[in-house]
């Protein structure tokens, strides 16, 4: 009797040959760590302590007013009179009141007035008295005050053989980070060590590949989310060598990831607004240009922000390049979002074009569950790969009595600098 290829006994179990290819084995993910691929090929700095240090500097010109703090001011008169005995408060990157102050030029809004609207006048400050400053309208009509009005500081304007005001000086801030000791260990057998396999050929290069990924999507993972106990000064908190300890007590140092540094110091409103929120259901054209502006207003020397994307993210953009979504519906705008593209390091990337400038949007793996709707955009200016110990990759680290076996791991002290909060982004998009 003729025989058949059954799916039982041994010419199943053992003589079929069920593989294609025995020696290949597919992979989901390929590039697993785009975020710190992009830091760690821009700037890899060597720290001498796994604390390091940052100065940072944020240029006084770019804002500077006070608030008038007196409940009926009064009027400046349309002469060469002015009017004194005008306290001040909510000083904004300005000395303290002093001399340095006189001659400094005003334009004067009301409160209401302050983000947007048309100003009162302008006004020089001609004399500082103690707590009190005293102004003269510069044009050809009084200035009626009311209190907490908002002085912004568009010049200075000196007088004719007079001397020069009194000079004053900001210093240096100073923000901090920590590098953090990952290990990622794999083994094996001697008998699995030497055993010929299908699938892959060695169970140890298997491993090795498969656990080298895993080293960096915990590295990216923790660039990205990570917290630090102490923070990272950015509120002007002292600096602390922050940590837990492990079971044997000894101290667990940890890097502050720049998305969990954006939640904690990042404003979500105001000129220096560096966290956005956008409702699927929402969110308009203008609202889109308005966060474009803010987001754009620091443009690094590249000219193109690198947005890293979880999926959800990255669909949502692409979804408003057809008809019937929220923004072209209601304006008769599209997205212009570039077909998929290769980046030379090795990722695949979008390139967003807002009003203001191009965003580099990249699929980032680790952006998954409540972070798929995420959106990091990041200046690269301010932003660093930090590394207190070379990586490198330990072999054969367990042979007490003889052990039958490899143990290999993967070890790295590494961490992320961020400096210069308000230069870079998270949009967070909610249904």
């Amino acid at each position: 009797m003729a025989k058949n290829l059954g799916a039982s006994g041994v010419l199943f179990t053992d003589r079929r040959d069920f593989y294609i290819d025995p020696q290949v084995v597919k992979e989901l993910w390929t590039d697993v760590a785009p975020f710190t691929t992009v830091i760690s090929n821009k700037e890899t700095r060597q720290t001498n302590d796994p604390i390091f240090k940052m100065f940072e500097h944020r240029n006084p010109w770019v804002k500077q007013e006070f608030t008038i703090n007196k409940a009926t001011p009064g009027t400046v008169p349309n002469s060469d009179a002015g009017l004194g005995t005008l306290p001040v408060d909510t000083v904004v990157n300005l000395s303290d009141l002093g001399q340095s102050w006189v001659g400094l030029v005003v334009e004067i809004y009301s409160a209401a007035n302050a983000a947007a609207g048309a100003s009162k006048g302008i006004a020089t400050i001609t004399d500082v008295t103690g707590v009190n400053i005293t102004l003269k309208s510069l044009k050809d009509a009084t200035i009626v005050l009311a209190d907490n009005d908002v002085c912004k500081v568009i010049g200075n304007a000196q007088g004719e053989g007079g001397y020069s005001p009194e000079a004053w000086a900001d210093e240096l801030e100073v923000v901090y980070n920590s590098t953090q000791i990952f290990k990622t260990p794999l083994e094996v057998t001697g008998t699995l060590l030497q055993a010929a396999l299908r699938g892959e050929s060695s169970e140890l290069a298997r491993l090795r590949e498969m656990k080298n990924q895993e080293h960096k999507m915990q590295k990216e993972k923790a660039f990205l989310f990570g917290s630090r106990v102490g923070g990272t000064g950015m509120t002007g908190t002292d600096m602390a060598d922050g940590g837990r300890t492990d079971g044997a007590g000894k101290l667990i140092r940890s890097t502050y990831g720049i998305i969990s540094a954006l939640e904690a110091y990042g404003a979500a409103s105001g000129d220096d607004q560096s966290v956005f929120t956008a409702s699927e259901a929402a969110y308009t054209y203008a609202d889109f240009v308005d966060d474009m502006e803010k987001i754009f207003q620091y443009v690094p020397t590249s000219g193109v922000k690198r947005a890293f994307c979880g999926a959800g993210a990255l669909g949502y953009w692409s979804k408003l390049m057809g008809s019937g979504n929220n923004l072209s519906g209601k304006s008769g705008w599209t997205v212009n979002l570039s077909d998929m593209k290769r980046d030379a390091l090795g990722f695949n990337y979008k390139v967003l074009e807002t009003p203001h400038g191009m965003l580099q949007l990249i699929p980032t793996p680790a952006l998954r569950g409540n972070y798929n709707k995420h959106m990091l955009i990041v200046d690269e200016d301010n932003l660093f790969h930090s590394q207190y110990r070379a990586p490198m990759y330990q072999t054969n680290i367990k042979t007490d009595n003889g052990y039958d076996g490899v143990k290999d791991q993967y070890f790295s002290d590494e961490g992320v600098g961020v400096s210069l909060i308000e230069s870079h982004n998270l949009i967070k998009i909610t249904a």
